[in-house]
């Protein structure tokens, strides 16, 4: 299956203002694109791409006064096949994690386990250990948090989006991934595209999604708390700690977003 994605997004600034972007599949994908990605910035201002810690493609640019504008389109390839879930998939013991895996368990600016480790022995403990306390904790996250654009907001955290009980991607995956860290097992933030393939639409605009892996018997496994059910067609772009590692755009200083249109679709035969 061949899918078109892309996005067309800008930026407004009353001064030049240095921009750290996301916006690049990561480098996992690239063996898959069918045509490179069509990267462009306007106006061309110099911009450079480095990696970052956690092996994400960042692009580094100072945006100049007005307005600045990313776009981007490619076509990649596809299994075309439902995620399959890791059934029977065991836990680990802190102890055997590989040290990479560690800070996958500790608490971070959206995932403030300190919160919620109560909460998590509370309702998880006595689930059995691995994919199906993960099953357990992202039914939670589903059920307990009901999507709405309209009240998404920047600074909420994992502890926030339970006693809230709104949000959207974002907040679902926090909140699976930081219980998932109450119960001793690393998971990590994940953003980039998904679209309705296989699903009617859902009327809502099209967005950047996000989701979460865990570790478990010794590998990572892909998992969607705001859908809760294995899905066709994700496109990694970044991921980390939480949204702060894997932001699709920083700004330095004031920059107003004007346009955000992303475009995830299937290619008809």
């Amino acid at each position: 299956m061949l899918i078109k994605a892309g996005y067309d997004i800008a930026f407004e600034c009353t001064a030049e203002t240095p921009l750290l972007a996301m916006l690049h599949i990561r480098p996992e994908r690239h063996s898959d694109l069918q045509t490179p990605e069509n990267f462009a910035v306007t106006p061309g201002v110099p911009y450079r791409t480095y990696r970052d810690g956690f092996g994400n493609v960042c692009t580094r640019l100072v945006a100049p006064v007005g307005v600045t504008r990313f776009t981007c389109d490619f076509i990649i390839r596809d299994s075309g096949l439902y995620e399959v879930a890791p059934e029977g998939a065991q836990q680990m013991p802190v102890d055997e994690l590989p040290d990479e895996a560690l800070i996958f368990l500790l608490g971070s600016r959206y995932c403030d386990t300190d919160k919620l480790t109560g909460l998590a022995w509370s309702y998880f403990g006595n689930v059995e250990p691995g994919w199906e306390r993960v099953k357990a904790i992202s039914a939670y996250a589903h059920d307990r948090i009901v999507f709405d654009y309209k009240q998404a907001r920047s600074d909420r955290s994992a502890a926030d989006a339970n006693y809230e009980q709104v949000g959207v991607c974002r907040d679902y995956a926090h909140l699976a991934v930081a219980l998932c860290r109450c119960m001793n097992i690393p998971a990590r933030y994940c953003t980039g595209y998904l679209g309705e393939i296989g699903f009617p639409p859902d009327g809502l605009p099209m967005d950047f999604s996000a989701w979460f892996d865990v570790y478990l018997d010794g590998a990572w496994h892909s998992w969607d708390a705001r859908h809760n059910t294995p899905r066709i067609g994700r496109i990694l772009m970044a991921r980390g700690r939480d949204a702060t590692d894997a932001a699709i755009s920083t700004a330095f200083g004031e920059a107003k977003l004007v346009t955000f249109e992303v475009t995830t679709e299937e290619i008809p035969g």
